[in-house]
C-alpha cells in the first residue's frame, strides 16, 4: 500500500493588526493627553510604578485595555487578566488566592485586570472589596459604561476614575499610517493611502483605533487584489467599496441613551431646528423606541413652550398618535414635524414654573381649610354652618368675576403664574389684566354700597 502524502501544512494564522501594534511604552501611546500628557498624575504614577486602584473608562479602542498593559509593563507586580465577559466570581476568587499567597512569600503584590467590569452585577462586584481595601490586589477595571451607573458605590469610593476620550482624527490617522506601514513590510508590498481616503478610513473609525486598524487591514487586503499591476495608491473610492455601514455607538439603556435624549431637548428648548433634527436623526437611526422620544417631544410641548403657543401640545400628542397609527419608517416624519414645530415655536416654561410653585405651597400648607362661601353645600346642616354663605355667581352679575377671594387665608395674594411677553402668552397676560381690573371695580363696587 503506498504511503500517503502528508496533509498540507496550514499556515499560521495572522494576529489582527490592532494586536500587533498595540503600543510598548508611554510614548508609543497616542491620544489621552489629558491623562499622559508630561507632568500629568497619572502618567508620574505609571512611570514610578505606584498607581492604585482604578477604573478607566471611555469608548471602545480608546486604549484601556493597551493603558492597562503598559502599567504592568512599568511595575514588578505579577500582572492577571480578567474578563467579567467570560468568567465569574470562582476564577476571581482563584486569583485572589493566589495573590495572597505571591504577596506572603514573596512580597510581590498583583495587579488584577477586570476588562468590562459593568458585566458584573452590583452584589458581584463585593467579591473585590475586601481585597482592594487591604491591598492584595491592585484592580484596574475597565469599562464603556458610565461608573456612576454600573459599579456599586462602595467598590466606587476605592476607585479612582480615568476618563478615556474617543481618539482625535490625527491620531487615527497616524495609526492607519502605521498599519498601512506594518503591512507593507510583511508582504513586501508598497500601497500607500491618498489623502482623501486616510480621511475617510479615519472618519470611519469613530475615534475607535481597533476599528480603525481593522477597516485598514480589510482595505489593504481588498487593494492588493483590486489595484493593476504596478498601482500603489489606495483611492477614497476604493476605501468606500469596503467600508460597512457604520454602527452608530447607543445604548437604549445607558448614558448615551440619556445624553442624546438631553441633547434634542436642549436644541428644542434653544430653538436650534438643526440641531434637534441631528439628535432626533441620531437616535431614531441607533434603534430607539420612536414612541419613547414621541412622549419626550410632549414633555417638551407643556415644559417648554407652554402656553406662549397652544398649539404645540396639541401638535405634539398629534405627532405620537400619528405614529402609533402608521409605525416606522413613516411616523418619524409625524415626530420630525412636531421637533421642527417646537423648536421654532415661542418659548416660555411660565406654566411650568407656576406649576411647581403651586405644588410646593400645597405641600408646605396641605391643610389650609376651604373658604366657606366657596364650599360646597348641599345638606341643611351644611347651610346652617355657613357652608355657601356670601357666594356671588357671577353668570348672575354680567358674566364678570364678582371679585372674590378663592385662596385660602393663609395664601391670599400668592400669584405664581406670571406669563411671558412671548406668543400666545403675551395674550394670556393682557386677559388676566383685564380681568384683575373687572374684579377691581366689582370689590370697589361692593365697598360703595356697602
Amino acid at each position: 500500500m503506498p504511503a500517503q502524502k502528508p496533509a498540507p501544512r496550514t499556515p499560521p494564522t495572522q494576529p489582527p493588526l490592532a494586536h500587533l501594534l498595540r503600543p510598548q511604552s508611554l510614548d508609543d501611546f497616542l491620544g489621552q493627553q489629558h491623562l499622559l500628557g508630561p507632568g500629568k498624575p497619572l502618567r508620574e504614577a505609571i512611570e514610578t510604578g505606584q498607581v492604585g486602584s482604578m477604573v478607566l473608562w471611555g469608548p471602545p479602542g480608546s486604549g484601556k485595555t493597551t493603558l492597562a498593559r503598559l502599567i504592568a509593563n512599568y511595575t514588578d507586580k505579577a500582572f492577571e487578566i480578567f474578563s467579567a465577559v467570560t468568567e465569574g466570581v470562582p476564577r476571581v476568587r482563584e486569583i485572589i488566592r493566589e495573590a495572597q499567597q505571591r504577596l506572603a512569600t514573596e512580597g510581590r503584590g498583583t495587579i488584577l485586570f477586570c476588562d468590562e467590569i459593568h458585566r458584573f452585577n452590583k452584589a458581584q462586584q463585593d467579591a473585590f472589596l475586601p481585597y482592594v481595601e487591604e491591598g492584595v490586589i491592585t484592580l484596574i477595571g475597565a469599562t464603556t459604561e458610565n461608573p456612576s451607573f454600573e459599579l456599586n458605590s462602595a467598590l466606587l469610593s476605592r476607585l479612582r476614575v480615568f476618563v478615556l476620550e474617543p481618539l482625535a482624527p490625527e491620531h487615527i490617522a497616524d495609526i492607519v499610517a502605521r498599519g498601512i506601514a506594518r503591512l507593507d513590510a510583511d508582504a513586501e508590498t508598497d500601497l500607500v493611502l491618498t489623502d482623501d481616503a486616510l480621511e475617510l478610513v479615519a472618519r470611519h473609525a469613530d475615534g475607535d483605533a481597533r476599528r480603525a486598524l481593522n477597516l485598514t487591514e480589510a482595505v489593504w487586503h481588498h487593494a492588493r487584489n483590486a489595484l493593476p499591476r504596478g498601482a500603489r495608491e489606495i483611492d477614497a473610492d476604493l476605501v468606500t467599496r469596503v467600508l460597512e455601514r457604520r454602527i452608530p455607538r447607543y445604548d437604549k439603556s445607558g448614558e448615551q441613551h440619556f445624553n442624546l435624549i438631553s441633547a434634542l431637548h436642549k436644541a428644542v428648548r434653544g430653538s436650534d431646528v438643526n440641531g434637534a433634527l441631528y439628535w432626533l436623526a441620531r437616535m431614531i437611526d441607533a434603534g430607539e423606541d420612536p414612541l419613547y422620544i414621541a412622549r419626550r417631544v410632549v414633555r417638551m410641548a407643556s415644559e417648554d413652550i407652554g402656553l406662549a403657543d397652544p398649539r404645540a401640545l396639541s401638535l405634539a400628542l398629534s405627532a405620537k398618535e400619528a405614529y402609533h397609527f402608521l409605525g416606522s419608517p413613516e411616523g418619524e416624519l409625524a415626530i420630525a414635524e412636531a421637533v421642527i414645530y417646537l423648536a421654532t415655536a415661542p418659548k416660555s416654561n411660565r406654566a411650568y414654573t407656576a406649576w411647581q410653585q403651586a405644588l410646593a405651597a400645597a405641600r408646605e400648607h396641605p391643610a389650609e381649610p376651604v373658604p366657606l362661601h366657596i364650599r360646597n353645600a348641599p345638606t341643611k346642616l351644611m347651610r346652617e354652618l355657613g357652608y355657601g354663605r356670601g357666594y356671588r355667581y357671577d353668570h348672575d352679575e354680567g358674566g364678570f368675576a364678582a371679585g372674590q377671594e378663592y385662596l385660602p387665608e393663609r395664601l391670599r395674594g400668592a400669584s405664581w403664574y406670571a406669563p411671558s411677553r412671548h406668543g400666545f402668552e403675551k395674550t394670556l397676560g393682557e386677559r388676566m389684566n383685564w380681568w384683575e381690573s373687572v374684579k377691581r371695580s366689582a370689590v370697589s363696587d361692593k365697598d360703595g354700597k356697602e
